[in-house]
């Protein structure tokens, strides 16, 4: 799968053994600095790309998945290659018809137009963000 013109995103893991499609543009677009994104990137934050439509992510390979509540007590699961380790996609047990993508699994990661800092409460002093973001200490509504 690569990108066309038709604005199709596109992306996987490092190996390639899951890759992902959609037509959709994302809905959101926000750097996380909550506990679970910062344990998850092995950095003070996580970058996100919210899709409206999971049923219409096409996904190519077989990720393993695991489940941890997010500082708001829902339910995110989250998905890895099991080859490389790499993650490929979020999803919310809540939210069930929306999918995330971390922005450096895209295929064009230049592609990514951050929209806002989320979850600013857990901010680490060495993670510094652009000011010109919307910062929310936690989800916004």
């Amino acid at each position: 799968m690569t990108e066309t013109d038709t604005g199709t995103y596109t992306g996987g893991c490092a190996c390639g053994a899951v890759r992902y499609a959609t037509r959709h543009a994302p809905v959101f677009q926000n750097h996380c600095q909550c506990r679970d994104c910062q344990r998850r990137s092995g950095t003070g934050h996580g970058s996100w790309l919210t899709f409206p439509a999971r049923a219409e992510m096409a996904i190519r390979g077989e990720a393993t998945h695991w489940e941890v509540a997010a500082d708001s007590g829902n339910l995110k699961i989250h998905a890895f290659c099991p080859v490389c380790g790499t993650p490929v996609y979020l999803r919310f047990a809540a939210m069930p018809e929306l999918i995330a993508v971390p922005a450096a699994s895209l295929d064009e990661p230049g592609r990514f137009v951050p929209q806002a800092l989320t979850y600013g409460v857990r901010a680490l002093p060495w993670d510094a963000m652009d000011a010109a973001l919307p910062a929310f200490e936690r989800m916004p509504p």
